[in-house]
């Protein structure tokens, strides 16, 4: 390649583009691989085979419709990794119905928000799982709920919002219980189901995703079943996956990661999909491979660090193991090798991306050499284009930073309501700008090498300051606030406040964590506390988070893990 050749690459591959939705898929699943596993969760005693499984999705979908629930409406799901997250996807892609993932660290005003945002017309929402109790919180949202008829709730906050669908119990007053809702369908929705089978469109949203911004409040990336059915398709041949392949899926289903990496990658390739428990939990999860004899592993870095370092990690018979995905986060080199090594899984690939992408843009293969694969983020994928541009949208030769653009099937449709925010990042030709610096080497590799924007990676999770601080802004005592991420060893970065208080006021450090407490997702909260008289900036006012982070480094003598 010349040494002057343009940081533009494209994805050419032989394999066509699946022109089907995401409920064509599983019947061909079904077709295909009907009598093997297609979803064991160990934890609920399920082991539904893909037939099984189907027949559990159609009685579903034909609830949702005895509901009244129709083509366009949106449902919302709240819960960590269960079976019925996974038959709500299905479902609701079956019936047309949009999803509406949302994080299970979400608190009051974030929960609040996002069933607004789309106007919500149904959620499946678990009853509890560890500190958050998701039906009492539906309660202080929905005082009406309690007295409502179950299906027919009328709030003044939510007025959208008709039904409130119940996973486990006991069941509260006003709501409806999952497996209720699964027989509630008869013949004419039935009928209805295949007739929405026919008319359906692979280019109809299926999914919304918060992602927030740096410009304050999450905003729901819209996207298509083209979209994600054909990103999970291609992220699972990228890992060669075939239906003897068992992936064990550790990361969260309300992400791209789980529900499009895992779920839609077992249903267009034949794998079945296992979950080790509804939160992350190392110790369950290495049982689970073995017990399972699962091929493939998803995790972020730290999941991996976890599983890896738990005390017990060397009587786990790991040999099952083949590939897997870490993503999220850069990974660590040394960890790198001991994932390869250690836990048999040679073929790991690593792949990059965003909710907006659907998400991967890149991905290592599973024969690329160890170095390429623990000092990149792979090649581009099939039937996705690339560019890095510099400040003035130029593309920037070879080996050269600047911002990386991507175009092709994976763009979402847009934000959900936000004509000018969607304007912001995806241009009149169609690319989306990422935000991401990165660098493409002569071979087509890609390295991230920084971000534009100043949001923070903590533990694979990407988190804005600018949402944080704009909740901060509320506390009556606090009159300016900065949210910087400094390096940490085990979650890449953690977050760090830097607080001016109002004239004459004091504030404390605990003050501050029990304002956020059961407001924000915990995840959210600032590790760090500091009060300040000022901040660092440059002469035109511009405030220099860099240097806050570098000060605070500095002083706390905080390091991150070297990554390659």
């Amino acid at each position: 390649m010349s040494v002057t050749a343009n940081s533009y690459v494209c994805g050419i591959s032989d394999v066509p583009l699946l022109g089907e939705t995401i409920g064509q898929s599983l019947d061909k699943a079904v077709s295909r691989w009907g009598d093997r596993e297609a979803l064991v969760s160990p934890s609920h005693g399920v082991r539904w085979t893909w037939k099984e499984f189907a027949a559990r999705v159609d009685a579903l979908a034909a609830g949702f419709l005895a509901l009244g629930l129709e083509r366009g409406q949106r449902i919302g799901i709240w819960s960590l990794n269960r079976p019925e997250w996974t038959l709500t996807q299905f479902a609701a892609a079956r019936a047309g119905l949009i999803l509406v993932t949302i994080n299970p660290a979400y608190r009051l005003s974030e929960l609040e928000f996002a069933l607004a945002k789309v106007g919500c017309s149904a959620i499946v929402a678990a009853t509890a799982f560890k500190t958050s109790n998701y039906m009492e919180m539906l309660n202080t949202l929905l005082p009406e709920l309690k007295s409502s008829q179950p299906g027919n709730l009328r709030a003044a906050k939510l007025p959208n919002l008709r039904a409130v669908i119940q996973i486990g119990g006991p069941l509260c007053p006003g709501a409806l219980a999952f497996e209720e809702v699964a027989r509630m369908g008869g013949a004419r929705h039935r009928e209805q189901l295949a007739a929405l089978g026919k008319s359906l469109q692979f280019d109809d949203a299926v999914n919304i995703q918060f992602t927030s911004g740096t410009t304050g409040s999450p905003k729901g990336v819209t996207l298509t079943h083209h979209n994600i059915l054909n990103n999970g398709y291609f992220v699972g041949r990228a890992m060669r996956l075939t239906e003897r392949d068992r992936i064990c899926i550790p990361v969260p289903l309300y992400h791209c990661f789980g529900m499009v990496m895992g779920n839609l990658a077992s249903v267009s390739l034949g794998a079945a999909m296992v979950y080790p428990g509804e939160g992350f939990d190392p110790l369950t999860t290495l049982q689970t491979i073995e017990q399972e004899k699962c091929t493939a592993l998803y995790g972020v870095p730290t999941m991996f660090i976890a599983e890896l370092d738990h005390p017990e990690f060397k009587r786990f018979d790991l040999k099952s193991l083949r590939t897997g995905i870490m993503a999220g986060a850069p990974c660590p080199v040394e960890v790198m090798k001991r994932v390869n090594n250690e836990m048999n899984m040679g073929e790991v690939t690593i792949a990059y991306g965003m909710t907006e992408t659907s998400p991967v843009s890149f991905q290592s293969a599973v024969d690329d050499p160890l170095e390429r694969r623990v000092s990149t983020v792979g090649r581009i994928h099939p039937h996705v284009e690339v560019k890095v541009v510099d400040l003035e949208g130029r593309i920037v030769p070879r080996g050269e930073r600047g911002e990386l653009c991507t175009r092709g099937y994976s763009i979402m449709l847009g934000y959900w309501d936000e004509r000018e925010k969607t304007a912001d990042v995806l241009d009149a030709n169609g690319w989306m700008h990422t935000g991401d610096l990165a660098v493409i080497d002569a071979e087509g590799y890609c390295n991230i090498v920084g971000r534009i924007k100043d949001m923070v990676i903590r533990g694979g999770e990407n988190v804005y300051p600018r949402e944080i601080e704009e909740f901060l802004y509320r506390h009556p005592k606090i009159q300016d606030v900065q949210i910087f991420g400094v390096a940490d060893d085990r979650y890449g970065e953690e977050l760090c406040a830097w607080i001016r208080t109002r004239p004459g006021e004091t504030l404390t450090v605990d003050e501050v964590r029990a304002f956020c407490q059961g407001q924000i997702a915990h995840n959210k909260i600032p590790r760090y506390v500091e009060f300040v008289d000022e901040f660092p900036m440059t002469v035109t006012g511009k405030i220099q988070k860099f240097m806050m982070r570098d000060a605070v480094e500095a002083r706390l003598g905080l390091k991150a893990a070297k990554t390659a």
